[in-house]
């Protein structure tokens, strides 16, 4: 049967869909495996990522196909059938070929690091290719890959080549070529502004709305998702109520607000405690989920120095993170404020001067000071904290002879802290009492340290875990010998867990850290089980320090916040969660409201309830009202409320 002629010049657009749909086919249902027991046998989920999946695939191939349909558009008739058009046109077919195998290989990747498909997390390493790159290089074999790549997208392209290019005898003109062309356009256009990219989660299962998806899709999703303003996309009050409501929640007895003014929440602590000078070592350590510390019920022995710690410690067993990366752990543990949707105010313009912890330490004289053991310009990180009170040190000022091993995140832990001890020696030495806040990078892919530490091998989780641990006992054991040492105390604790994916949205047990505060002779040894939220470490520690101080902090004093009063913050770039008890309230794009019941022990459901009125009242008003104050300029250190210029609407 003789194919028409339009049929016969789109010919090229219709293999194209037909490797498009199989490669996500097949993507699909490779996730699907890696997901195991997270995607029961159930025909129902099934039928949701597949046929969702269908509709949002045929959705981002007509994106994907763009160049494709404009070359066919744009090759005149009497060019179409000679040989630089058909090279051009071949050598289009097999990028779009090769882009189509790389995506899939890169999802892999992705799902295996995180248990979800393209997020904002992709979005944003995308700014910083060097460490991204590096870490792929150093985490697989990457020249292995792309030859396979390669060589899988020659053999596909070649079997299909019959296909690849049209026939001859062409006769579509410009006005039939132009009619398909805005057709695309349109479709292109419907698309974008009828389809979202929630539509995919159907399913109280969000492995099942992950692989609902298309990678491709979501990716650019996300990059529109990046600057989600509160006010524009989620629940919200009039301000001045906003405010209204938030004060009886920061409210504690230790406290009183220095201003009638709705909008400043400045309060003024009174120590229930005599004050001491003490120095602190803040330690976050990368990617420590509480589940691998016996201290915290694990089963396996990857943490014996800082279980042997937790006898002379004061432990927090009901810790929970902010959120799933570096930046949200560093925003909770220098301003104590909940997780903002979209980027973390680390990495946001007009950042600087803001009220820290350092704001704090700076006033009683101290040195306060910002650790790295890779590139402070990763993640803003270098400029972030030195512009808010830090004295800020990274890999560069590590002499390279002192340096026993290094990846392209940074060098191992052990000479992090003999950079660190080095640090701490000079300032004793002027006199001052010293706050370090030390952020750590072995416990990252691709998982490797010096030679002979831990009897593990290189490139795995656990035994990066394991160094990570014994780092920590080596730099104790050197700091005993300090003059330092009997008047400082160390904080350890993580920025967030090694895993975020679950079945649930915000899967409560993937933000569970732990908490040691070890200083022998000066805080007493204890257990604490309350609930508390990486925020309240900032207050919680200087309250033990016996400071009075003027707070912006969200976070509370555990010790001096009143039982029943406990709550969490946990949160994604999109989804915002306020644990509170035995439920969870989830604030999310489009002002949804849901409230379920966590799961704190496992990847499970978490089945969902009626909204308590009260709880998400109380969700709102501190998200609401911390968005607000960053966007206003409230957050500087010394600001006001309406003083700083802001102007409440009604």
């Amino acid at each position: 049967m003789q194919l028409r002629p339009m049929s016969t010049r789109y010919r090229p657009l219709a293999w194209l869909l037909a490797m498009f749909l199989a490669i996500s086919t097949l993507t699909r249902i490779v996730l699907l495996g890696a997901a195991g027991s997270g995607v029961p046998a159930n025909p129902r989920y099934w039928l949701d990522v597949f046929a969702i999946g269908l509709g949002f695939d045929m959705l981002t191939f007509v994106y994907f196909a763009w160049p494709l349909v404009l070359l066919l558009w744009a090759l005149p008739h009497r060019w179409f059938n000679g040989r630089p058009a058909r090279w051009l046109l071949m050598a289009t077919m097999w990028v779009l070929l090769a882009i189509l195998f790389f995506v899939a290989a890169s999802e892999w990747t992705f799902w295996e690091e995180f248990q979800t498909r393209f997020n904002f997390i992709a979005v944003d390493y995308l700014v910083y290719t060097t460490e991204v790159i590096g870490n792929i290089r150093e985490s697989y074999p990457v020249p292995a890959i792309l030859a396979g790549l390669f060589a899988l997208t020659t053999a596909t392209y070649w079997l299909g080549r019959r296909w690849v290019l049209p026939g001859q005898g062409d006769d579509v003109r410009f006005a039939g070529r132009s009619l398909v062309t805005l057709s695309w356009l349109a479709i292109s256009v419907l698309g974008t502004w009828l389809v979202s990219a929630d539509w995919k989660d159907q399913s109280r299962n969000e492995y099942v709305n992950e692989l609902a998806g298309n990678g491709i899709y979501q990716f650019f999703a996300a990059y529109r998702s990046a600057g989600l303003d509160y006010g524009r996309f989620y629940l919200s009050e009039p301000t001045r109520d906003a405010f209204a409501g938030l004060r009886p929640l920061l409210k504690t007895p230790d406290a009183t607000f220095v201003s009638n003014d709705p909008l400043d929440i400045t309060r003024r602590i009174s120590a229930h405690r005599p004050m001491r000078r003490l120095n602190v070592v803040l330690i976050s350590v990368e990617s420590l989920s509480a589940e691998y510390s016996r201290t915290y019920g694990s089963t396996k022995n990857l943490t014996p120095e800082l279980d042997k710690l937790t006898a002379g410690s004061l432990v927090f067993g009901n810790l929970y993170a902010t959120g799933t990366r570096t930046v949200r752990g560093l925003e909770a543990l220098s301003l104590s404020v909940p997780p903002t949707p979209g980027e973390s105010i680390v990495k946001r313009p007009h950042n600087e001067n803001l009220f820290s912890l350092a704001s704090v330490f700076n006033a009683r004289g101290y040195v306060s000071e910002f650790l790295y053991g890779g590139y402070g310009a990763f993640d803003n990180m270098n400029d972030f904290f030195s512009h808010n009170g830090y004295v800020v040190k990274d890999r560069a000022d590590i002499p390279k002879d002192t340096i026993h091993a290094a990846n392209i995140w940074g060098v191992a832990d052990e000479d992090l802290y003999t950079m660190a001890l080095g640090e701490f020696d000079r300032v004793h030495a002027s006199g001052k009492p010293f706050f370090a806040h030390i952020m750590t990078t072995s416990n990252h892919r691709p998982y490797t340290f010096p030679k002979g530490r831990v009897r593990m091998p290189q490139g795995r989780r656990d035994s990066a875990v394991a160094y990570t641990d014994w780092a920590i006992g080596d730099l104790l054991r050197r700091a005993r010998s300090k003059p330092w040492f009997a008047d400082t105390v160390f904080v350890i604790s993580a920025d967030h867990c090694a895993s975020s994916g679950g079945i649930a949205a915000l899967p409560t047990f993937r933000y569970h850290i732990p908490l040691w505060i070890y200083a022998p002779g000066r805080i007493e040894p204890a257990r604490v089980d309350r609930m508390m939220s990486q925020i309240d470490i900032p207050p919680t520690l200087l309250g033990l320090l016996g400071f009075s101080y003027d707070s912006q902090f969200y976070g509370q004093d555990l010790f001096t916040l009143e039982a029943g009063r406990e709550r969490a913050f946990i949160g994604n770039y999109q989804k915002l969660g306020y644990l509170k008890q035995d439920r969870l309230v989830e604030l999310g794009p489009k002002r949804s409201v849901e409230e379920v019941i966590p799961a704190f022990d496992s990847d499970r459901a978490q089945p969902p309830v009626k909204p308590d009125p009260t709880l998400v009242n109380e969700a709102v008003r501190y998200y609401q009202t911390a968005s607000y104050r960053f966007q206003h300029g409230l957050m500087q250190a010394g600001s006001r409320g309406t003083a700083a210029g802001a102007v409440a609407s009604p």
